[in-house]
């Protein structure tokens, strides 16, 4: 996104921050950021700009189904589960493997997501669920990610 001229800020969940921990600090400074995962404390200041527009991808199985369900326990879906209320565009792209959304709840949670105004890219056009263990060969489809996000602004505008 930066490359097509976006101000880029990077949110991840816990997990995620620990699996890339190493390479926080040089996340920051490309986007020129810090990278978040947790709240901040009462008082503090915020340190993104609001946002005009947030893709959350990749989404995991629990990440769709605890923002679906409104439990912010983890400060990344915080953020879309309050920016459903503020109104911004978003939108979310799986990466679940076709045994997870066979569970009742996947479906449900993006039928929800997708009430609540969220764009959801799954499914035809957007992601395609793989076998567990299959790895993708041309890896996790983010340039169909970047492009909607564009799209979406500009039918904003």
């Amino acid at each position: 996104m930066q490359e097509r001229g976006w101000d880029v800020c990077l949110g991840l969940t816990p997990t995620a921050a620990s699996w890339l921990e190493e390479s926080l600090s040089g996340l920051a400074t490309l986007t020129g950021h810090p990278v978040r995962s947790q709240y901040k404390r009462p008082g503090e200041p915020d340190v993104w700009p609001p946002a005009d527009v947030i893709l959350f991808a990749p989404a995991s199985f629990n990440t769709i189904n605890a923002w679906a369900l409104g439990l912010t326990s983890n400060f990344v879906v915080g953020v879309v589960a309050e920016g459903i209320g503020k109104k911004i565009p978003m939108l979310v792209m799986p990466c679940v493997n076709a045994a997870y959304v066979q569970h009742p709840q996947f479906d449900q949670s993006v039928a929800v997501l997708r009430s609540a105004g969220v764009t959801v890219l799954y499914g035809e056009g957007g992601f395609v669920p793989n076998q567990p263990g299959e790895r993708r060969p041309d890896g996790y489809p983010w340039q169909i990610a970047l492009d909607a996000t564009e799209a979406v602004v500009s039918a904003r505008q």
